[in-house]
């Protein structure tokens, strides 16, 4: 059976790791290189790393960075932020990285997804999709920009054009740790046939629980991780208490940061 992902979600942004409250409002989460150890030794599924500065200033991604995350993680390595060209994809998996996220470059260029999955397989690309809610009606939400477009139309296009995942954040929620937008999940739900990773709201692991009912493959979070009690265990608990697989690891107790 199928087990389901907890997976931290974290911005870099000059040179540490940083959490945003919708979009904006940064608050330090750690240096690089310190927080991953933290998550080697917390037993995190994987880890998705978007560089803001590189999608701020349309710049190239901090590789060097990058290569020390990778050097550091024990688990598998999303990168993305300001990803525009093949070059760029190859860039990041020589310096570590297992998977792509795409944002901006997916939303205008549909022929970019097909052609990097033709290259490095729809397992490696992930299309990010920012969701914003506006009189009742669901966006996506691009540059501060709300732009007329249907997210679950746009993630079927991704789908259709390669894409191997979707990650899906409610731009209402980030930070809030209210809950994920369980009402957008019930949107997806049985809509595509790649995995959701869910992000943005996460508080306790309830929600955690909530968000996989309703269709999410995997969930994503950051301010649970490093401003309150809950650990990635206590999530994974809670998920098999209600009967939904996670994978539990057998911890070391000596190398935990």
């Amino acid at each position: 059976m199928l087990k389901h992902r907890v997976i931290p979600c974290v911005l870099l942004r000059n040179w540490q790791f940083v959490k945003s409250i919708n979009f904006a409002n940064f608050r330090t989460i750690g240096h690089y290189i310190s927080t991953t150890r933290i998550y080697n030794s917390r037993n995190v599924d994987e880890l998705i790393v978007l560089d803001i500065d590189a999608t701020l200033h349309n710049q190239e991604i901090n590789i060097e960075a990058i290569r020390d995350i990778a050097d550091e993680c024990f688990m598998p390595l999303t990168v993305g932020g300001g990803i525009s060209s093949i070059d760029d994809i190859y860039k990041m998996l020589n310096a570590g990285a297992d998977k792509i996220t795409i944002n901006s470059t997916a939303l205008y260029n549909l022929d970019f997804i097909e052609h990097a999955s033709s290259i490095f397989g729809s397992q490696c690309i992930v299309c990010s999709i920012d969701v914003k809610k506006i009189n009742g009606v669901y966006g996506v939400f691009r540059e501060n920009k709300f732009l007329d477009i249907n997210p679950l139309d746009l993630a079927k296009k991704y789908q259709d054009n390669g894409a191997g995942e979707i990650l899906l954040t409610s731009v209402d929620n980030d930070g809030l740790s209210c809950g994920y937008d369980i009402e957008l999940m019930e949107i997806f739900k049985d809509k595509l046939e790649i995995p959701i990773i869910l992000n943005g709201g996460m508080g306790k692991p309830i929600h955690a629980v909530e968000a996989i009912e309703k269709g999410a493959d995997a969930i994503a979070a950051s301010n649970i991780f490093h401003f309150s009690r809950y650990t990635p265990d206590d999530i994974k608990k809670e998920l098999i208490k209600h009967d939904i697989q996670a994978r539990i690891a057998i911890t070391n107790h000596k190398n935990n940061i």
